[in-house]
């Protein structure tokens, strides 16, 4: 089953493992030392990660780095950006209609 990039952030561990990550690659040890988990079950979550294609691993000798896929993540900023503009359309109008109450109440 392929798993899409909503699917990945929808669940807040993996959201705290890709800010993790953000700030620096790191090794699934140093990831897991974050968590009150079972390593086994950061290693799932870095699984679904991978798939989803938002992070990649790399070889550093013996040791795997985890880094961020930035391209990937803007993925999910160009889906909201419609949602964006919806928002700030209905922000500018309730801010026009809030300043027009105001001057009639002068």
């Amino acid at each position: 089953m392929r798993r899409d990039i909503f699917q990945a952030i929808a669940d807040p561990t993996r959201r705290a493992i890709i800010a993790l990550i953000a700030l620096q690659a790191m090794t699934p040890n140093a990831i897991a030392e974050h968590f009150d988990t079972t390593r086994q079950a950061v290693s799932k979550h870095l699984r679904i990660l991978i798939e989803c294609e938002l992070i990649k691993p790399e070889h550093k000798g013996r040791e795997i780095y985890y880094q961020l896929e930035i391209d990937k993540l803007k993925e999910i900023d160009n889906w909201l950006e419609q949602f964006r503009k919806i928002w700030e359309t209905r922000f500018n109008q309730l801010d026009n209609l809030l300043a027009t109450m105001k001057k009639q109440r002068k």
